[in-house]
């Protein structure tokens, strides 16, 4: 899987089609970028998206309240208190 390939005056270099395909990259994949003396390493990552965030942050966060025994009523004073305002 070795290529050679050309930057553009704009800082762009073009994967090659056969990696793009061997990788399951294409346009919007996202990479972290390494760099040290001659070496430059593309590593692709997941970049989770709003909705995963919130749905891992819900899941953890009941799970948390069913272990703590937490009730909503709870969990809302809780915030409250947090806050520095008076729960409703």
């Amino acid at each position: 899987m070795t290529e050679i390939v050309t930057m553009s005056s704009k800082g762009q270099i073009v994967v090659p089609k056969n990696i793009r395909e061997q990788l399951d990259i294409g346009a919007g994949s996202s990479f972290a970028v390494f760099g040290k003396d001659d070496t430059l390493i593309l590593k692709k990552v997941k970049v989770p998206s709003a909705e995963e965030v919130f749905q891992n942050v819900h899941k953890w966060g009941s799970s948390l309240a069913r272990q703590k025994g937490w009730k909503e009523k709870d969990l809302m004073k809780r915030i409250h208190k947090g806050r520095g305002t008076k729960s409703a």
